[in-house]
């Protein structure tokens, strides 16, 4: 993944219960996330978010990152 790449997109996973809270993160067009490149708390959130789709979270969408 190309490291601009990662600052433009993310995937975000929204809370079914409490609007405004969820998880993002840096992400391809595809929305293909980069696990070498996250921190192992990233990582762990990423793994736990992909596990409560469905329960706690919606299914992930890809986004425009807000700071472009």
């Amino acid at each position: 993944m190309l490291a601009t790449a990662s600052n433009e997109y993310r995937l975000c996973f929204r809370s079914l219960f409490d609007s405004g809270r969820g998880y993002a993160f840096p992400c391809d067009s595809a929305g293909h996330v980069d696990l070498d490149c996250m921190s192992e708390r990233a990582r762990n959130n990423y793994f736990f978010a992909r596990a409560m789709v469905g329960r706690e979270l919606s299914t992930p969408a890809v986004e425009l990152s807000a700071l472009h």
